[in-house]
């Protein structure tokens, strides 16, 4: 049994399904003579296909955002014409009767080798751009993922290297009941689409794509991190079990949908979903969210072929909108950076730490009309909105100083007299910020003025406040939600906003973590946004919790110096105010 980092609680058995870097089962047969022409054509048909999908990305990209940052599509095209390039490729099918996509991993993979001796940083980026270009052709050649059969029929275990927002796509066909990658943290992309699903998840287990292969039977037990294959009958025996268990307790929670969300003493709660788009909406609605706190707008753009335009995004808000009639949706503007990149924007600007770089709203910043355009268009959507009683709201992320907080209210202002002036309608809609940067939580008097309400982002908050990147293995054991200085700082935030009458949210991961939300109850919070798989639970544990025995844990824990002890007393507690929720607690 191997130990990696707990991001989705649960139990879950069942069988591997591996995902090599970025090829899908990569297909290993040979070619018999006859198809070896055919096989060429059908290379030559996707190169074609995909440089003129380059051309085109280079024109709509230069028109909406920029040349330079349009440039990067015709290095990429050169990439897809080089001669030696192609001729490696003709060469494996004619000579060595290689498929089309296995040539493409052959090449890859020599590259990735002949790459990595290198210590030359511009070399090292070219490796990225020609990933990306074997990316796009190689989706051409297959069409389609390329899955097998057998696997499609059997809900899976699902093994990567990380689980990105594009391969989710790809994977639809999968039934997916457990996640366990080899990189990534809590706060990672794999983590997050686990916990939306409501999917046991471990991430941080190296090396585990040598281990396992295909067809072996997996365990994946989220509550302490813990990952075990082929395990013998007694074992598997009795974590099928346990899996039971897991399920039945997410059913018996799932009735209280129609429920409020109210503590034991009768204090009101809103819980409201993290989403990434309608369906999300849709799936938080029948779960129980009283709305959205947080449309992570950037999945638009992560998982769009090239460049979402004004009317496509307008379609994407105003569609979240319609599915939660009557509530609060919550917009924020695009967060881009750091682990989520597109490859038009930031590509000329490398950085040794892009976690802390230009990312977020700066990046929004440095293209004003790129960013218009969304703008424009939740504008729009909220006019929709109005029409079935939703509340829209708009956020803006990584907010640090005052003066940021004046220039996005600047530029709503010049939004919304573009869309009067073309008779377009729209709606004005709340403004409020993102508190993820210590500057800012030092700073909070200073900005609650300016602004209509704070959405607290505790995934990047805590690695900003502990200096440690959360997807950095290495420092990852740091990023801990629980730890004194976070408290601390989380405590005089809230109190703040209470104080000043501003309406605050906390929607990182940590919302949704039951020894976490007794605290952030306690330091005053009445609205979370998490995973919508997790407010039936957070639901349930309200109904054992009162503000007077709250108070009184938050005091001690407090009083408490290490990370470690902190979590020990909040497990202690928990099992005492609703055991029944320990299998849905991590370690």
């Amino acid at each position: 049994m191997r130990k990696g980092i707990p991001v989705s609680p649960g139990v879950a058995v069942g069988v591997a399904y591996c995902i090599h870097e970025i090829f899908i089962n990569p297909d290993t047969k040979r070619l018999e003579d006859h198809e070896v022409t055919a096989e060429l054509a059908n290379y030559e048909t996707a190169r074609d296909e995909a440089a003129a999908e380059l051309r085109a990305l280079q024109h709509k990209v230069a028109s909406q955002v920029g040349h330079d940052e349009a440039a990067i599509f015709s290095v990429h095209e050169q990439i897809l014409r080089d001669a030696a390039f192609t001729n490696k490729v003709r060469g494996w099918i004619v000579d060595e009767r290689l498929t089309a996509q296995a040539a493409l991993h052959r090449l890859l993979e020599q590259y990735t080798v002949l790459f990595q001796k290198t210590n030359d940083e511009y070399l090292r980026e070219r490796m990225n751009d020609l990933r990306d270009v074997v990316i796009r052709l190689n989706a051409h050649i297959t069409q389609a993922t390329n899955t097998d059969p057998e696997l499609l029929n059997q809900p899976v275990i699902l093994i990567a290297d990380e689980l990105l927002p594009s391969q989710v796509v790809a994977l639809k066909g999968l039934q997916v009941k457990g996640i366990v990658t080899q990189a990534g943290s809590q706060t990672s992309h794999a983590a997050i689409i686990a916990r939306s699903k409501g999917i046991p998840a471990v991430s941080g287990m190296r090396n585990i794509l040598r281990q396992v292969k295909n067809g072996d039977i997996v365990v994946v037990d989220a509550r302490g991190g813990h990952v075990l294959v082929n395990p013998d009958p007694e074992q598997k025996s009795a974590y099928l079990k346990l899996e039971r268990e897991f399920f039945l307790l997410k059913d018996a929670l799932a009735t209280n949908k129609d429920q409020p969300a109210v503590t034991a003493d009768g204090i009101k709660l809103d819980l409201l979903a993290n989403i990434n788009g309608a369906l999300d909406a849709t799936t938080a609605v029948a779960l129980g969210a009283a709305g959205v706190g947080l449309f992570r707008t950037e999945y638009i753009y992560l998982t769009h072929p090239d460049v979402p335009d004004e009317e496509e995004q307008y379609i994407a808000y105003r569609d979240a909108c319609l599915a939660c009639p009557g509530m609060t949706m919550t917009i924020r503007t695009l967060d881009i950076g750091g682990d989520k990149t597109v490859p038009y924007l930031g590509h000329t600007h490398q950085e040794a730490n892009p976690f802390m770089g230009w990312r977020s709203i700066r990046l929004s910043f440095e293209h004003p009309e790129f960013f218009n355009t969304q703008l424009r268009a939740v504008l729009r959507a909220a006019a929709d909105a109005k029409e079935v009683g939703t509340n829209v709201k708009l956020m803006f992320p990584m907010i640090t100083t005052v003066e940021e907080v004046r220039k996005t209210k600047a530029m709503v202002r010049r939004a919304a007299q573009q869309l009067r002036a073309e008779n377009k309608p729209f709606a004005e809609v709340p403004l409020g910020m993102m508190l993820e940067v210590p500057a800012a939580a030092i700073s909070i008097n200073d900005m609650l003025p300016l602004v209509d309400f704070v959405s607290i982002g505790s995934n990047d908050l805590v690695q900003y406040l502990m200096a440690a990147d959360r997807d950095n293995p290495k420092v990852s054991h740091l990023c801990q939600p629980l730890a004194p200085p976070v408290l601390r700082v989380l405590s005089t935030v809230i109190k703040a906003c209470n104080k000043a009458g501003k309406t605050v949210t906390l929607c990182g991961e940590m919302a949704a973590q039951p020894r976490a939300f007794v605290l952030l109850f306690a330091m005053g919070l009445r609205c979370f946004s998490m995973s919508a798989s997790f407010i039936p639970s957070m639901k349930d544990l309200a109904t054992h919790l009162t503000e007077e025995t709250c108070r009184v844990i938050l005091r001690r824990a407090l009083t408490l110096r290490t990370t470690a002890a902190v979590k020990r007393y909040m497990a202690e507690q928990l099992h005492i105010l609703a055991p029944n929720l320990d299998m849905l607690d991590m370690n």
